[in-house]
């Protein structure tokens, strides 16, 4: 049977490819979960409108994301940690701190977004990546200080 792939599936092929598949696997599977259409005019139809919805919506994305960038290069975010003896950190400051300091700014950044790279454990100034797209990324300067 000819299915319209409606997205990228592992050994099977890309968005919009016409493949041929086992009768069962499309009509079980694949069409059921809405990973594909019968290969049809109608549905040929269809899936080029959600093409283009796909379009607009990463277009969307994508300036949002570079706005919210642009918003987070201007921050600059001040977390305070209990330290030791020679300014160790009881702990670290984890991608969990930085999120919530940059809630209390007004930015609702999920901590996975954050790329910290190594673990800060001491006092000081630090540079932090923070993944908004696959295309844009934003840097933000932590300073770490004595609470």
């Amino acid at each position: 049977m000819k299915v319209v792939l409606r997205q990228a599936v592992d050994r099977l092929g890309q968005l919009g490819e016409i493949i041929e598949v086992k009768d069962g696997y499309a009509r079980n599977y694949l069409i059921p979960q809405k990973i594909a259409y019968p290969a049809t005019k109608g549905y040929l139809k269809a899936l080029e409108e959600e093409k283009k919805q796909l379009t607009r919506r990463q277009e969307k994305e994508l300036h949002t994301a570079e706005k919210l960038a642009a918003e987070l290069e201007k921050v600059s975010l001040t977390i305070p940690v209990k330290v030791g003896e020679e300014d160790r950190l009881f702990g670290a400051v984890t991608s969990q701190s930085i999120t919530d300091a940059l809630a209390e700014k007004g930015f609702q950044i999920d901590k996975r977004k954050i790329e910290l790279g190594d673990q800060i454990k001491t006092l000081g100034v630090y540079t932090v990546d923070v993944k908004l797209h696959s295309n844009v990324s934003a840097k933000i300067k932590v300073w770490v200080v004595k609470e």
